[in-house]
């Protein structure tokens, strides 16, 4: 099993209360940005994944947002370029780019490349439609979302791959010279990942192409029965899907004793956590999703890796101009008692060690996932807690997990290429989850 440390490098100098009364972080005026704190922050975490790759990780992971302090990695392409430099042995998995808001998918392929030769190979792509905001922010129309995605990763991968110099001509991209200089190292081209959270045309999409699709903290439940509907693509294109084709990435904060970690792992919801990272009218713009991704996504009880649920969207149409004033101890208190049911439903995993290890040896009996990134805390969180953390995860969780995972034969895309195992005419697929080990309330 691959196991990777990610983290949303959160502005951690907001005050909680402007984020409530805003009721989100998206949109958040920038007027409450330091430069100076900005800078220490962002080579905090650059060292922080440093000492990732010190502690045993695997890989660190990135992903970008835009015009939001739940994530400082604006340009994603920018910090794993330093990274592929200042790191050695580490994959840099990019969780992932987001390819309709950028626009110029020949400037993502030279990016990318470069990126992969600087690290001698390392890098590992991943494909994503950007979230409802991004699209907001980037002046993306949401209708084309899904088709500009397809083209662009289409156009990228022949960028990588056919000789140039050619010409393209697609619906949205058109370019009358194509023969980049910088090709990735890896040779046809780079591991592609697809990140998710429950879109049954993802899922089919990354089947098709026996693309790793990795879950984003979705309830286990939901997830394994995505993981069937992967398989049975997988199947229908020949091919038995295993723990390869597979990642799955879970909120995570470590620490000495239980109290401390239930105080520290209160940054997951700080200001709301990921149910705040914008308001529904910008995370769900019309023609973003279809109609039976909205129903997937009204059906999962606990919401998303946004956030977004049904209560939510309710909630939000029946707010007025007139609404009581926001009293944020309760909201707080409310926080906390949702991040608990979270605890409960083993969507957040928050203790010590061996709290952890066990609750992640639950996850990994169900969901058999070859990639597991572990997703670090949000919020005003100290440094000293986050190292904390992170070192009692590399030295006292990570190998009693590995070790778990290599007695259940659990494989990575790095040990058995997706898609390789095929089946013959005819031949049933294997099972791909335990669900004797869901928990009850998963």
């Amino acid at each position: 099993m691959h196991i990777n440390y990610f983290t949303e490098r959160p502005v951690r100098w907001l005050e909680e209360e402007d984020v409530l009364t805003h009721r989100a972080f998206f949109g958040l005026p920038n007027s409450k940005y330091d430069h100076v704190r900005a800078s220490e922050d962002y080579n905090y975490y650059l060292d922080e994944y440093m000492e990732a790759e010190r502690l045993g990780f695997d890989g660190v992971a990135l992903n970008e947002h835009h015009g939001n302090p739940f994530c400082m990695g604006n340009v994603m392409h920018l910090e794993a370029s330093i990274l592929a430099r200042i790191t050695e042995r580490v994959k840099i998995f990019l969780i992932g780019t987001p390819l309709p808001v950028t626009k110029n998918p020949l400037r993502t392929a030279e990016e990318l490349a470069t990126i992969d030769v600087i690290s001698r190979g390392r890098l590992v792509t991943g494909w994503v439609r950007g979230g409802g905001s991004e699209q907001f922010f980037n002046n993306a129309n949401p209708a084309y979302n899904r088709e500009m995605f397809e083209e662009a990763h289409d156009f990228i991968q022949q960028a990588w791959t056919r000789p140039g110099p050619w010409r393209y001509e697609g619906k949205h991209f058109h370019y009358r010279h194509v023969n980049p200089w910088a090709l990735p190292y890896q040779k046809p081209s780079p591991l592609s990942v697809v990140p998710g959270v429950l879109s049954p045309e993802t899922v089919r999409w990354a089947a098709d192409k026996a693309y790793p699709y990795i879950a984003l903290g979705t309830s286990l439940g939901p997830t394994a029965d995505l993981w069937d509907t992967y398989a049975d693509l997988a199947a229908e294109a020949g091919y038995q899907a295993g723990s390869e084709n597979y990642g799955y990435v879970i909120p995570t904060f470590v620490a000495d004793t239980e109290e401390k970690a239930q105080e520290g792992g209160y940054g997951f919801v700080f200001g709301g956590g990921q149910g705040a990272f914008a308001k529904p009218e910008h995370t769900l713009p019309p023609g973003y999703n279809s109609k039976a991704a909205n129903q997937r996504l009204a059906a999962t009880p606990g919401g998303s890796w946004l956030g977004i649920n049904r209560d939510k969207l309710m909630a939000a149409s029946q707010r007025t101009p007139t609404a009581a004033p926001l009293d944020v101890d309760v909201v707080r208190g409310k926080l906390r008692a949702s991040l608990q049911r979270s605890q409960d439903n083993l969507q957040h995993l928050i203790g010590t060690p061996d709290q952890v290890a066990e609750k992640m040896k639950t996850i990994i009996r169900v969901l058999r996932p070859g990639i597991f990134t572990v997703f670090h805390v949000q919020g005003a969180v100290s440094d000293e807690a986050r190292r904390r953390s992170m070192q009692l995860l590399g030295e006292q969780v990570l190998p009693e997990v590995r070790a778990y995972a290599d007695e259940l034969g659990i494989a990575s895309p790095f040990d058995r290429a997706p898609g390789s195992v095929r089946l013959r005419t005819g031949e049933q697929r294997s099972a791909v989850v335990d669900r004797g080990g869901l928990p009850v309330a998963a």
